[in-house]
């Protein structure tokens, strides 16, 4: 159980910040940006769940997803280490990525075919997961860069829930168009005789 009791501590002051070893890297280390990123993609699917409506199934599935990206944060937050317990650190498992693929199969089956990109839009929840989408890709890009140079000390799965996730809220974001019937087409060139 976390135990908050004060709120601000001045240790970053000097633009450093812990890791969950303890071990102390500046603010702009890219393990910071990833799990950074992670909390970012959170709020987003947090404004996304203020404006579900009447999506309970969607709400409770996005509800789900914000303590899978809590479980994230901490796993990116604490460097692999060779020797360590498993029963003491917070890994995302495969059970996670499993979940979102099967949420994702599940909603996308009753989607209207596609027959151009999508453009964010339509309905405001649907136009809220498409901005949590992107801010996802985004860590999903820091993720990345952070195992180019960290690949021991970060797990391959938080990559593969961050690309899983993207993709289950674009499926979501077009749900939440009724079924994909209110979906924004891109017309491409669209604009350029005007």
């Amino acid at each position: 159980m976390v135990k908050l009791t004060k709120i601000y501590t001045r240790t970053g002051d000097s633009g450093t910040t812990g890791l969950g070893t303890g071990k102390r890297v500046h603010k702009s280390h890219p393990r910071v940006e990833s799990y950074g990123g992670v909390d970012e993609t959170n709020a987003a699917i947090g404004v996304a769940i203020l404006h579900s409506g009447g999506h309970d199934e969607i709400k409770k599935l996005l509800e789900s997803i914000q303590h899978d990206l809590f479980d994230l944060g901490a796993d990116l937050c604490t460097p692999i280490k060779e020797d360590e317990d498993p029963a003491m650190v917070l890994r995302v498992t495969q059970a996670q990525i499993d979940r979102l693929e099967d949420a994702i199969d599940r909603w996308n089956a009753d989607l209207e075919s596609l027959t151009s990109f999508v453009l964010p839009g339509g309905t405001a929840l649907s136009s809220y997961l498409h901005v949590a989408r992107t801010v996802c890709r985004r860590a999903e890009r820091h993720v990345a860069a952070l195992i180019e140079i960290e690949s021991d000390e970060t797990s391959g799965l938080t990559m593969m829930y961050l690309n899983r996730l993207s993709d289950l809220l674009f499926v979501l974001g077009r749900a939440a168009n009724d079924g994909g019937r209110g979906d924004v087409l891109w017309v491409p060139g669209k604009t350029r005789g005007l």
